[in-house]
């Protein structure tokens, strides 16, 4: 607890004085509400519109839970492609590259005139967003296998199944992780951008209706939402690799 503790307190304690100061210069300065709400204005204003946010907050929770495992699922199938055919991986990764060049917000129309306004290219979009952090790191995390273990199992007679399987597999999960990380914060930006361009309902259609009236504190209050829903997939990310990598030693400080 004392070591939780020690890595917890120091960015918390950051946040409470961002906030102090914010507060403090919104008052001093005498800040409009409609152009920069202060903390408290926010969170007044989270309480007292929070059955609403919450149906908002649900929507685009579910569309993040569909399409984050639907991208991871992609993710792990293409850098296991490319892993174990060499010549695929030559053939398609800059292609692979290229891909990320093309910004989410521009295919979303794309894929709004190929799909329909329902559910699929939202998930699409998603899929697209969510599976290349993966599959970089997946590829990474399996290129670098100890070469040392890697000849002595050869020399052993081991197949490539089982080198695989027993060797590059089990080291490539803490760059999986990391790669699972990043791609668990890039779903829910995905999923907000997705309903920006075409939903009834999500923290993206809400951010749509506050901008169009000006309310810049309800614009604050999807964006704290949108953080906390990334803060908690990351973290939920980061408890799966603590219980599944529990072999990797920790650093000391």
């Amino acid at each position: 607890m004392r070591s939780y503790w020690n890595q917890i307190w120091p960015p918390l304690v950051a946040v409470i004085f961002f906030l102090g100061v914010w507060q403090l210069a919104v008052s001093v300065l005498h800040v409009p509400s409609w152009m920069l709400p202060s903390p408290g204005d926010i969170a007044r204003e989270s309480r007292g519109n929070a059955s609403g946010i919450w149906a908002h907050t649900a929507a685009t929770l579910r569309l993040t839970l569909i399409g984050f495992p639907i991208g991871t699922g992609v993710g792990l199938i293409v850098a296991l492609s490319l892993h174990l055919v060499p010549w695929l991986k030559r053939a398609l990764y800059p292609l692979l590259i290229l891909s990320q060049n093309v910004p989410s917000i521009a295919l979303g129309p794309l894929l709004i005139i190929w799909f329909g306004f329902g559910l699929l290219p939202k998930i699409v979009l998603i899929t697209l967003v969510c599976f290349f952090p993966v599959a970089v790191a997946a590829m990474g995390g399996l290129a670098q296998s100890d070469r040392i273990m890697m000849n002595y199992m050869k020399m052993a007679g081991a197949s490539k199944w089982q080198i695989f399987s027993k060797l590059e597999l089990p080291g490539s999960l803490p760059a999986l992780f990391s790669g699972l990380k990043i791609s668990a914060t890039y779903a829910v930006m995905g999923a907000v951008v997705a309903e920006w361009i075409g939903a009834d309902k999500g923290i993206g259609y809400y951010m749509l209706l506050q901008k169009a009236s000006y309310r810049t504190d309800r614009m604050f209050v999807a964006i704290v939402i949108i953080v906390l829903l990334s803060l908690v997939l990351f973290a939920l990310i980061a408890l799966l690799e603590k219980w599944l990598v529990r072999w990797k030693p920790r650093k000391t400080s």
